[in-house]
């Protein structure tokens, strides 16, 4: 009899041994997480010279190669919309969104870059930012030539780049239906005349807040020839829908789903280089989400010209953006802490 008292008293030491290690594993884990030990460096894919950024925000030395330590967690992602086709292993960009993420005030600016505008690529000459990707790609393969555009897009706006993120139509289809649909409160009222898929020829999503799954959402953010400011309404569009997004996904009732949901969408993107416990921490970082005053949106505005382009070595139509106000921005919201 004593010895049975023993073993169990054993096992039950044991079991409540393995149920502590287990919660202080956890915890840990949790806290390694919390932005501010989990972004503590961050890579650095390009490095512009900027002469006015505050010391706050430049990174203090370097740690590893291609990374760096920061003493905030405060850092800017390249979001890239690619039209890849499934099948394919490149594409063009058919979007284009600069976020800077400030984790200590929870804030985040927006700029959209006109896929059109005009933009030197380093041994290729003067073409559109929509054919930098696919370019560098083809002759470079679909990993360096994404990371070579990114690096491109950073020099060009003078903004040092962190991450990147690369999603697909179909990949942005199936993240939107991953969450059950999404609310996006609609700028204008957009009628589908260039639809993915053709029964949704002519619909109308109207104006104001809309329930949409993820078939409606990749109509909405391709469409622009309906539009009347064109490319630009369309980046408008493009803004709420990633609003929209993120208040779906860090809705309270959704946290604790969250370490499933990350992993679901990075099987879903393109490409990236973000590891899933970077996504997990930004998401743990966010508190009382609210798009209209956290997320602040920019768009880089130009005059439309017909320019000859290197690349294809004929003219077309592009957008030579006004330097000197893509400067204000960027000095003002992505490189400075405020």
């Amino acid at each position: 009899m004593e010895k049975k008292r023993n073993k169990k008293k054993i096992i039950g030491l044991s079991i409540l041994s393995i149920f502590f290690i287990g919660i202080v594993a956890s915890v840990i884990a949790y806290n390694q997480l919390q932005p501010k030990n989990h972004f503590k460096s961050v890579p650095v894919l390009n490095s512009p010279e900027q002469s006015d950024v505050e010391e706050s925000t430049s990174p203090k030395k370097e740690v590893e190669e291609n990374k760096v330590e920061i003493e905030k967690p405060i850092f800017n992602v390249l979001l890239i919309g690619s039209d890849q086709r499934k099948g394919s292993k490149i594409g063009h960009t058919d979007s284009m969104i600069m976020v800077h993420v400030d984790l200590t005030k929870n804030e985040y600016h927006l700029l959209s870059i006109p896929r059109d505008t005009r933009i030197y690529l380093e041994n290729y000459g003067f073409t559109k930012l929509t054919s930098v990707q696919y370019i560098l790609q083809a002759h470079k393969g679909a990993k360096q030539g994404i990371e070579e555009a990114v690096k491109t897009v950073g020099n060009f706006t003078g903004v040092p780049i962190n991450y990147y993120v690369e999603v697909n139509y179909w990949g942005l289809q199936d993240i939107v239906d991953e969450l059950g649909g999404i609310n996006v409160d609609v700028s204008f009222d957009v009628e589908l005349t260039h639809p993915w898929y053709p029964e949704n020829a002519n619909k109308v999503i109207t104006e104001g807040k809309q329930f949409l799954d993820g078939k409606m959402v990749t109509e909405l953010v391709h469409e622009r020839y309906s539009l009347e400011n064109g490319d630009y309404g369309r980046q408008q569009l493009q803004q709420v829908v990633l609003a929209g997004l993120a208040q779906t996904a860090l809705d309270p009732k959704n946290i604790s789903k969250l370490p499933k949901l990350v992993n679901s969408v990075s099987e879903l993107l393109v490409a990236t280089n973000m590891e899933t416990s970077d996504m997990l921490s930004l998401g743990l970082s966010v508190k009382d989400f609210d798009p209209n005053s956290q997320i602040h949106n920019h768009q880089l505005y130009g005059q439309g010209k017909t320019m000859y382009d290197d690349i294809l070595q004929a003219k077309n139509s592009q957008i030579v953006v006004d330097e000197n106000k893509m400067n204000e921005i960027v000095n003002k919201y992505f490189l400075n802490s405020r």
